[in-house]
């Protein structure tokens, strides 16, 4: 049974977000708003929570993870960046957009892609998220909250409740709707950018 947390959604309560963090840091799988739609969370050396995400979402392998970040030099530790993307990336964080850049050694050979060896990374602007990224330290291992068969994102706190209980460890609730389109995703794997999936972000910029 999953551990609910009401919090405030431009000043979530600290002790709230300690608690979920400490969730975390015992290898949680949770539930979480984000500038773009809600989604699913865990830490990176939580071995079984790449997996559990997986299971609930109905993945396959090859799917791009994403390491949600806190901010510019967080996410240089996990992505090789060279000056077109830094120029591409720093423009559009904080905010609703994914990049898909060449994986450092520092990013566990079983979250990278299998034959690609990349990795998505984004920098939200979301209080509740930003907080939770600066109480645990390091990045969160995501994934978009979009059930097998849904074509959209779950948007609210409760409705996650109902559904996945279950197989959740926490949701957090800011007591808001959350948007219904993913992140605009953006992939640097060849050099170039390009736009692999349009949502919450404008995509002209990489036109």
């Amino acid at each position: 049974m999953a551990r609910y947390f009401d919090v405030h959604p431009r000043d979530p309560q600290a002790r709230s977000i300690a608690q979920v963090v400490a969730l975390l840091q015992d290898d949680a799988v949770i539930a979480y708003p984000t500038d773009s739609c809600y989604a699913l969370g865990s830490r990176i050396g939580n071995h079984d929570g790449a997996d559990r995400i997986r299971k609930i979402r109905g993945l396959g392998p090859d799917h791009h993870f994403t390491l949600v970040c806190a901010d510019f030099a967080q996410l240089g530790q996990f992505v090789h960046v060279d000056n077109k993307a830094f120029r591409a990336v720093k423009s559009a964080t904080p905010g609703p957009y994914t990049f898909i850049l060449p994986a450092t050694k520092e990013v566990p050979r079983r979250l990278a892609h299998p034959r690609k060896k990349t990795v998505g990374v984004r920098i939200p602007s979301h209080p509740v998220v930003r907080a939770l990224l600066s109480e645990l330290g390091e990045p969160l291992l995501s994934s978009t909250l979009i059930l097998p068969g849904d074509e959209a994102p779950m948007t609210e706190g409760w409705r996650i409740k109902d559904e996945l209980d279950a197989v959740l460890d926490a949701i957090v609730d800011d007591g808001e709707e959350c948007g219904t389109e993913p992140t605009t995703v953006v992939d640097f794997s060849d050099g170039d950018p390009v736009v692999a999936r349009a949502g919450a972000g404008d995509t002209t910029r990489f036109e």
